[in-house]
């Protein structure tokens, strides 16, 4: 099998556009402090993993994502539609993650990318109920087709959506995500 690209799902840290419910606790601005320090370090972590990678932007010309991060660095649209329809556009094989994350590591993205050897579908659940990435060798739509995005539930219905496909995905260890005042207790460094 080809090696899987990581696609790393972004926005470009607008005040008032990002972590929105960072905002009652940091304000605008600091909301946006705090995504793209997130965005930084998923990127830094992205090239030290060795994965091929690719920023997949929202909001955001493509050159003010190559302004921050480099000329060298690939840059896609998105497209239209929630989350589940753009995930869907990803092209397999794929690892995809979010940039709000901070416990994510080279060796786990490169643990995400081996367990694609014997496995079709790879998933990294999150502690609010939802996962941080996710990865697959071929395209699986049935799994982001109107699911109920930003709740805890999305990780059980997405292991129920693979069971009932006869797909028997490799669970990575439990992560936070950072998406309130509270989840951010724990990493002052974010602040």
């Amino acid at each position: 099998m080809a090696e899987p690209q990581l696609s790393i799902f972004a926005r470009l840290p607008v005040p008032g556009k990002v972590k929105t419910r960072l905002i009652p606790a940091l304000g605008e601005e600091g909301a946006a402090r705090v995504y793209a320090r997130l965005l930084a370090q998923t990127v830094e972590v992205a090239r030290a993993s060795g994965l091929a990678f690719e920023l997949r932007v929202t909001g955001g010309e493509e050159a003010a994502f190559r302004q921050l991060f480099g000329e060298d660095i690939a840059v896609a649209e998105q497209g239209e539609g929630d989350l589940g329809a753009r995930m869907a556009r990803v092209p397999s094989p794929a690892l995809i993650i979010g940039s709000d994350c901070p416990g994510i590591t080279p060796a786990l993205l490169q643990a995400a990318a081996e367990a694609l050897d014997d496995r079709r579908v790879v998933i990294g659940p999150a502690t609010d109920g939802g996962y941080y990435l996710i990865g697959y060798r071929e395209p699986v739509p049935f799994v982001f087709a109107d699911m109920e995005w930003s709740t805890p539930r999305v990780f059980t219905e997405t292991l129920a959506r693979l069971a009932a496909e006869g797909y028997g995905p490799a669970i990575l260890p439990e992560l936070a995500d950072i998406d309130t005042g509270e989840d951010l207790a724990s990493w002052p460094e974010f602040q």
